[in-house]
């Protein structure tokens, strides 16, 4: 089954394949992008646009998640459930469903002038905003579906709130239900997470810091919905030693990057730390300290994530090394869900590492949980948070299941057929009213692809517990070095246009080729023209 899309005039190909996407989540999206203008006075005949031939010498496929951009007209042999199509020119745009016109609509750009966006970036923000804004109001008549996050595909919602509070701009929430079709509630927590980001971030001098992230590929086993390219540490564990090693190098060579700069977060995830022994990740830990000044570090946390892979010796290790923040996720406290998932550990076994964790003086813990499990109903969420409640966390991050193309969850859906969760929305909205009554406030808030109901991830905090981290990375306001199969560092670059820009730097996910080509990740980073 298939929602096949053809775009001719102008390449929108990228702009409109998330959002039709989210509106058939379940059905593969082809777009076709015909490179020969059809005449927009075509429109006024829908047969012609479906006869209409493009140019057809142009080839290519470039995959996208399940999202097919064609530039050749191929047949795939597949039922096609749904035909749109997708007529544009500079001042005009029009869209058709199953050759029946839709909609019409003129565009006559008025320029809102931004200084840190040339007019011809915000002319073309400007098109391309008004031509989703068309196809929601389309699809979502058609589908019956409406999108909490409207045209909003990406995965930083608050970036667009951020600057606008900085310079403070007033209309916000409206703004956001305006342009971008948000709805009222999701823009408010937009705008609750964005101010609470600002009062936070005000208080460092983060524009002129840097923070670090240390990455471990290994976990107990494999969750049903990781893609994150961990190890079980069952089946690689042989090669920790030698990944271990591998990591001290990178970051020793690493730390003369930015030293011109002030380290003011850490943070230690994966996969999962503590699936290494004590000794192995307390040699990490040395190294960063022997080569980084941590004097202006304000946050050191470490994700030791899998209650199976915690142990008194190793809480102790973190408590003498002076490690500040650490989580302990269960994700369920529902044990048929663990068992689904994949996960080797029990609900006791996270009810211990906790209290073990509290008895041994650690005053900022943080827990995941995931709405929309495999086989999870409300219910089932409701139990989780309310047994999560009991141990009252510093912190609760609450996701929402993402689709992730590598996870077993899709390379092996016919396991899972028939254990889709249910009433997902409101799981999220119960965890937002739960979190209000016992105290915590959102932190910060980020999206993915292909998330169920196309909801949100959301950081709860108590006040003065949150994970500074979290907010840098996801704002993208300050540069992250980061070493480790898979870690991905994003420095600021010089540019001519307009003085900086953001780029990434990724390592090689599987561990035996990081080891093997190690001396290529740290040159990979020294020789980037960065601003330091």
């Amino acid at each position: 089954m298939k929602v096949k899309v053809e775009i001719s005039g102008i390449d929108m190909t990228q702009d409109v394949g998330p959002l039709i996407k989210s509106f058939f989540p379940k059905q593969e999206v082809e777009i076709l992008y015909k490179t020969e203008p059809i005449p927009l006075n075509v429109a006024s005949n829908p047969n012609d646009i479906s006869n209409s031939n493009g140019l057809n010498d142009i080839s290519g496929l470039t995959q996208n998640s399940d999202i097919k951009y064609i530039r050749n007209d191929s047949v795939t042999g597949l039922e096609i459930d749904e035909s749109i199509e997708i007529i544009l020119d500079e001042t005009r745009m029009s869209v058709c469903v199953n050759s029946e016109i839709e909609c019409t609509e003129s565009f006559d750009y008025i320029d809102e002038y931004d200084a840190h966006m040339t007019y011809e970036k915000r002319k073309r923000r400007a098109y391309k905003n008004q031509l989703l804004r068309i196809l929601f109001r389309v699809l979502s008549e058609k589908t019956g579906r409406k999108l909490p996050w409207g045209i909003l595909t990406g995965v930083r919602p608050t970036k667009l709130l951020f600057e606008r509070l900085k310079n403070n701009t007033v209309g916000n929430i409206s703004y956001m239900v305006n342009e971008y079709y948000v709805s009222p509630q999701k823009a408010g927590l937009a705008q609750k997470t964005a101010a609470k980001e600002l009062q936070l971030l005000d208080r460092i001098d983060y524009e002129n810091g840097y923070s670090l992230y240390v990455g471990f590929p290994f976990c107990p086993s494999i969750c049903n919905y990781c893609s994150f390219g961990s190890h079980p540490i069952q089946k690689f564990g042989h090669l920790a030693e030698d990944y271990i090693t591998a990591l001290l190098k990178e970051i020793e060579q690493s730390s003369t990057l930015l030293k011109d700069r002030k380290l003011q977060t850490i943070y230690f995830g994966g996969g999962t730390p503590t699936a290494v022994t004590s000794e192995q990740l307390q040699r990490v830990i040395r190294k960063v300290k022997e080569c980084f000044d941590l004097n202006y570090c304000i946050e050191f946390t470490v994700e030791a994530g899998r209650p199976d892979s915690i142990d008194e010796e190793k809480l102790d290790m973190l408590r003498s090394e002076g490690i500040t923040r650490i989580s302990i996720n269960p994700q369920t406290m529902n044990q048929k869900t663990l068992d689904i998932i994949g996960r080797k550990h029990t609900v006791e076994q996270t009810v211990e590492a906790f209290k073990l964790a509290r008895n041994k003086g650690f005053t900022n813990i943080n827990m995941d949980l995931i709405a929309g499990l495999s086989g999870e109903c409300f219910e089932d969420f409701k139990h989780t948070l309310d047994e999560v409640g009991k141990l009252d966390p510093d912190c609760l991050t609450v996701h929402t299941l993402a689709l992730k193309r590598a996870a077993k969850l899709t390379t092996q859906k016919e396991d899972y057929e028939g254990l889709e969760a249910s009433e997902v929305g409101k799981m999220v909205d119960f965890a937002a009213d739960f979190c209000q009554e016992k105290g915590y406030m959102p932190y910060y808030l980020y999206r993915q692809k292909n998330m169920t109901e196309s909801l949100e991830n959301v950081g709860y905090s108590k006040p003065g517990k949150e994970g500074l981290y979290n907010i840098l990375i996801m704002e993208e306001v300050q540069m992250i070095l980061a070493c480790g199969a898979g870690a991905s560092s994003k420095f600021i670059y010089r540019n001519a246009e307009n003085g900086r820009r953001f780029g990434r730097v990724e390592n090689v996910k599987n561990v035996s080729e990081y080891i093997s080509r190690i001396d290529e990740m740290i040159s990979r980073k020294l020789e980037q023209d960065i601003i330091c």
